[in-house]
């Protein structure tokens, strides 16, 4: 579709026609010699020589109009709408903090295929699938054991959070959990996050012991900065030692900030618990729709251009033209007995 985005220029299409009734006309500072025998000069000229005079009154006019024409359509610049383009823009951003202390290696979880695998290759499989369904979200990806550590930025790209999820492995981030300490990460990291939603899933199988930064003293700065915290547990709560299972501060960091805490001891309950906050936690993108302009102006200003050098060639072809008819026509004499000018061949 053709539009003009200052259409409002046409109007000066008049000007120059307004112009010339309002302004005086210009004054010529030369001087003409009169000459009375112009007249027969002209008429002896025209009977010695076939040259043909066009009227130029129109072609002045016309031309002018043109070029002015052109140039008023040029400047309000013609534009060719393209067909519509929509794009989503995420409103939430979500971070997973995944565990990668040394209990991650029990082999107390099946696969996809029932094979028995460790809890991280478990986890790894559920999250694919999970991040799946998130398009439109930016997700983002820490991994924690002694310390916590960035993963996979916030990202639209969700099979590239994929795929250095699938490189993580147990023991890269210690043999501990620092799992006060990874949700003081995110924090930081949304410190540079304008999105109006902002959620942290946290995954862990042991209590934390080596943070220093509580567990739950982080879950309140998150709930003042409107940070929601969704804690899953996996493994065995009978676990007893170091590496137990801390329910009751999972279940404490969620009702701190508001979210939910839910546990897991297999791949399926595992699997139902993601497609539950996937349901709670909702994909919420903003669409902008806009249509692509495309310029047209140069057009117009290349046709303005080319029909006044046209005018230009063909104002000079004719004067050249006539020059060289009236050489052509030899000089001019005086009939002593009629007193009449003839064009002397």
């Amino acid at each position: 579709m053709l539009s003009l985005a200052y259409p409002w220029l046409l109007l000066l299409l008049p000007l120059p026609w307004l112009s010339r009734l309002v302004l005086p006309p210009r004054r010529s500072p030369l001087l003409a010699v009169r000459v009375p025998f112009g007249e027969r000069i002209e008429s002896a000229l025209r009977a010695g020589t076939t040259v043909t005079r066009v009227s130029r009154g129109a072609w002045t006019q016309l031309v002018p109009a043109l070029i002015w024409l052109l140039l008023l359509l040029a400047l309000a610049r013609p534009q060719w709408l393209e067909p519509a383009v929509s794009r989503e823009l995420p409103t939430r951003d979500l971070l997973l903090l995944v565990d990668l202390s040394g209990s991650m290696r029990q082999e107390d979880f099946t696969d996809a295929s029932g094979a028995r695998v460790d809890r991280l290759r478990a986890v790894q499989e559920v999250l694919g699938e999970f991040l799946s369904r998130r398009s439109g979200d930016r997700v983002g990806l820490v991994v924690f054991g002694d310390a916590p550590f960035l993963q996979a930025p916030f990202t639209t790209d969700l099979g590239l959070t994929r795929r250095l999820l699938d490189e993580t492995a147990i023991g890269m981030a210690g043999a501990r959990t620092a799992f006060g300490d990874a949700i003081g990460l995110g924090l930081i990291l949304f410190e540079r996050s304008d999105a109006p939603a902002k959620t942290i899933i946290a995954l862990t199988d042991g209590n934390d012991s080596a943070s220093q930064v509580p567990p739950i003293e982080a879950a309140r700065v998150a709930r003042e900065r409107g940070i929601t915290i969704h804690t899953v547990a996996i493994g065995d709560p009978t676990t007893v030692g170091e590496e137990k299972l801390d329910q009751e501060t999972l279940r404490a960091v969620a009702q701190t900030s508001g979210g939910g805490y839910f546990h897991a001891a297999d791949r399926a309950q595992l699997a139902g618990i993601y497609a539950e906050l996937d349901r709670i936690e909702t994909r919420k993108v903003d669409v902008l729709s806009y249509r692509p302009r495309r310029d047209l102006f140069f057009w117009p200003l290349l046709a303005a251009l080319l029909l006044s050098f046209g005018a230009r060639a063909v104002s000079l072809y004719r004067h050249t033209r006539e020059l060289l008819a009236l050489q052509a026509a030899g000089p001019l004499h005086v009939d002593p007995l009629s007193g009449k000018l003839e064009v002397q061949s």
